[in-house]
C-alpha cells in the first residue's frame, strides 16, 4: 500500500507531522516501535514534571511516584492508536528500516510512500568513562521505576535534566551531589541564571562539583552504589548514580545510507525547511539535533509535514530563535532568543534591561524573590531604535519563569515593537508586571534602572 506520507516515530514530532498531514487530506501512516507518545510522555517531560510537583508539595516518595504514574497514564490515554485512527491516521507498531528513498521495511513488511518524515527522537548519552559500563546506573528512562528513595544520589550532568531531578530528589529526602564537567551549572544559559541556581542548590543542601574530570567509576555493590573518582584524587560516592549527560540521536537500524540521508555528528542533517539530503525525506525533533524540546519537535513536525505536502516555492522555514525553553527548577529558568553575550557579538546596537525579581511586588508577596528578568532589544533594519526596536532575546529566572517567557516569545514571533511590552497594561500584582517593568527601562529610568549596552 502506498502512502502520501509515512512518519517514522510516534513522539511529539511524529504526532505533529501525522496530524498536520491528516488535516491536509493526505494518506498518512505513523510508525512507532513502542507506545505512542514517546519519550516525553513515558520518561521525559510528563513524569519529571509530576515528580517535581510532588517534591514541591512535600509528598513522601511512594506518594510522589504514584502521582508520576497517574500523570503518565492520564496523558498516555489521550495518545492511543484508536484516537489517531479516528483522526484518519493509520498506525503501525514496529521498527522501520529504509530499503531505498521510497521504500521501508517494518518487521518484514514492505511499505512505500512518496514522502517520509524521520522523527525517531533521542536517547540518553552515556559518556565513555572507564568502569561506567559495569555500573547499574540510572537515566531518565528508568529512574521513574525506582521503588524506594536512595539515601544518596549522585547526578552526572548539570544541565536541565540533571538540575531538575537533582532538586526533586533532594526535596524528596535524598542527599544529592551534582557532578558537572564544565565550570557552571546550566552552561547553555546566562551566567546570572547559573549563579542563581547554584546559590539555590547550596541553600537547599545540594552539593555541586564543577569542572569535574572523572577518571573512572567504581561499582561498590550490585544494587547500584558507586564511587566516582576524579583525576586529582577527589571522589564522591552515592547509593545510586543518575546519568544526565546529554542526548544522542536514535538512528541505529534506520538504514539512512540506503535512503541517501546524510548525518552530522550522529544527527540527521537538515536544511531550514527540515529537508534532508534525500529529496523526499524530512527529519524533525531530537533526531535532527536542533532544539531538543517537545514543543520544538511538535512545531518541526507541523512545518515538515506542510513542506512535504506543498510545492517547493511554498515551503516554510523553521526558526529556532522563536522557540522558548524552560528548565523546571525552583526558580524556573526560561529563555527565548539570544543571550546577552550572543547579542553583544551579533548586534552592535543591542541594549539590555535587567530587573531583579526582588523588585517585583508579586515575588515579594509570595516570598519567592530569587531571580531576575532580562530583556535584550536591538535595532530594526529601517526604523532602528524606534519604539524600542525589536526583542532579540529574554532570560527569566523566577518562580513562574516558564509562564512569563511567552510574552517576549510572542514579541519576537510577531516582530512587535519592544515598547508594546511596556505600553500594555498588566494586572497588578501579577508576575507578568515584571515584563512591563523591565521593558520600560528601554525608555526611562525605572527604580534607578535603565537599559544599558549589551556586553
Amino acid at each position: 500500500m502506498a502512502y502520501d506520507l509515512i512518519v517514522i516515530g510516534g513522539g511529539a514530532g511524529g504526532i505533529g507531522a501525522a496530524r498536520t498531514a491528516a488535516r491536509r487530506g493526505a494518506r498518512a501512516l505513523l510508525i512507532q516501535a513502542g507506545p505512542l507518545g514517546g519519550e516525553c510522555t513515558f520518561s521525559g517531560c510528563v513524569p519529571s514534571k509530576a515528580l517535581i510537583a510532588a517534591a514541591a508539595r512535600g509528598d513522601a516518595f511512594p506518594v510522589a511516584m504514584a502521582a508520576v504514574h497517574k500523570a503518565v497514564d492520564a496523558i498516555a490515554a489521550t495518545e492511543t492508536d484508536e484516537i489517531f485512527r479516528r483522526e484518519g491516521i493509520d498506525v503501525l507498531h514496529g521498527r522501520a528500516t529504509f530499503r531505498s528513498p521510497r521504500e521501508i521495511d517494518v518487521d518484514g513488511r514492505r511499505l512505500t510512500a512518496r514522502r517520509f518524515i524521520v522523527a525517531t527522537g533521542s536517547q540518553p548519552a552515556v559518556p565513555p568513562i572507564p568502569g561506567l559500563e559495569a555500573v547499574a546506573y540510572l537515566t531518565n528512562e528508568n529512574v521513574f521505576e525506582l521503588d524506594r528513595l536512595p539515601e544518596s544520589l549522585t547526578v552526572l550532568g548539570g544541565g536541565p535534566v540533571g538540575c531538575e531531578l537533582a532538586q526533586a530528589f533532594s526535596r524528596l529526602g535524598a542527599r544529592v551531589t551534582v557532578v558537572e564537567a564544565l565550570d557552571r551549572l546550566l552552561p547553555d544559559e546566562e551566567p546570572d541564571a547559573s549563579r542563581v541556581i547554584s546559590e539555590t542548590f547550596a541553600a537547599e543542601g545540594i552539593e555541586v562539583w564543577l569542572e569535574a574530570k572523572l577518571a573512572r567509576v567504581e561499582a561498590l555493590d550490585q544494587t547500584g552504589a558507586v564511587r566516582l573518582h576524579a583525576d586529582r584524587g577527589h571522589s564522591v560516592t552515592g547509593d545510586r548514580l543518575l546519568v544526565a549527560a546529554g542526548r544522542r540521536a536514535v538512528t541505529t537500524g534506520l538504514g539512512l545510507d540506503a535512503a541517501g540521508v546524510t548525518t552530522n555528528q550522529g544527527y540527521v542533517a537538515t536544511d531550514d525547511h527540515l529537508a534532508t539530503s534525500a529529496r523526499n525525506i524530512w527529519a524533525v525533533g531530537d533526531v535532527a539535533g536542533r532544539l531538543q524540546f517537545t514543543h520544538a519537535a511538535f512545531e518541526m513536525g507541523r512545518i515538515a509535514a506542510t513542506n512535504a505536502l506543498s510545492a517547493r516555492w511554498r515551503r516554510r522555514n523553521f526558526n529556532p530563535s522563536w522557540i522558548p525553553s524552560v528548565t523546571f527548577t525552583a526558580p524556573e529558568v526560561a529563555r527565548v532568543g539570544l543571550t546577552e553575550a550572543e547579542a553583544s557579538e551579533r548586534e552592535p546596537t543591542a541594549q539590555v534591561a535587567f530587573l531583579p525579581t526582588s523588585q517585583v511586588d508579586r515575588a515579594v508577596t509570595t516570598g519567592e524573590t530569587q531571580g531576575f528578568v532580562k530583556l535584550i532589544a536591538g535595532s530594526r533594519r529601517l526604523l532602528r531604535g524606534t519604539g524600542g526596536g525589536r526583542v532579540l532575546g529574554a532570560t527569566i529566572v523566577a518562580a513562574r519563569g516558564g509562564e512569563l517567557i511567552h510574552e517576549p516569545a510572542l514579541a519576537m514571533r510577531t516582530a512587535m515593537f519592544t515598547g508594546r511590552l511596556a505600553q500594555t497594561v498588566h494586572a497588578y500584582p501579577t508576575w507578568s508586571v515584571a515584563i512591563q517593568q523591565t521593558a520600560a527601562q528601554f525608555f526611562m529610568e525605572v527604580d534607578g534602572r535603565r537599559a544599558r549596552p549589551a556586553r
